[in-house]
């Protein structure tokens, strides 16, 4: 089956998913754990690669995980996800999480992670996804910005290999 040729990021966005946060998402600290934001964020980032490339889709690789705040009990998480980038069979999904106190409505950054997914064919074999198309300035500097992480990701595979 032939890739499409192009998809705008818009088409496969996820803008602000809402989870409140209940006690059982609290860690020993009495913060929100957060192993279950990380799992989360990758359930969403997989949606966002299947919505643009029509295709079953595996984590490759998540890096570049920075938690920035801590979210508390009394929070509401707000999960932003975006396809940053395409290459051949690969894609890079950016996530961004807030925290919303309930009560008086602040907004905090508390993750930033980026993602890679890869499309499979029906043989379970990659196969190649839609180029992506940066609809604003903010997304075009996300295109820009994951090449430079895909080279980075390139040649540290690369200087690991090379001694083995």
């Amino acid at each position: 089956m032939e890739a499409r040729k192009s998809r705008p990021v818009s088409a496969s966005a996820i803008d602000k998913h809402v989870y409140k946060v209940f006690p059982n998402d609290m860690n020993a600290m009495n913060t929100v754990f957060g192993g279950m934001i990380m799992a989360k964020c990758d359930r969403l980032a997989l949606v966002v690669a299947e919505r643009h490339s029509a295709h079953v889709c595996v984590t490759a690789a998540v890096d570049s995980i920075h938690f920035r705040a801590p979210a508390k009990g009394n929070d509401t998480l707000l999960f932003n996800l975006s396809l940053n980038r395409s290459w051949g069979s690969s894609m890079e999904i950016g996530a961004r999480v807030e925290a919303e106190n309930s009560y008086t409505g602040e907004v905090r950054h508390i993750l930033s992670a980026f993602f890679t997914f890869v499309a499979l064919g029906d043989d379970g074999k990659p196969v190649e996804v839609p180029s992506v198309v940066p609809e604003t300035d903010e997304q075009k500097r996300r295109f820009d910005n994951a090449e430079i992480r895909r080279e980075g990701r390139l040649s540290t595979r690369k200087k690991l290999s090379e001694g083995h």
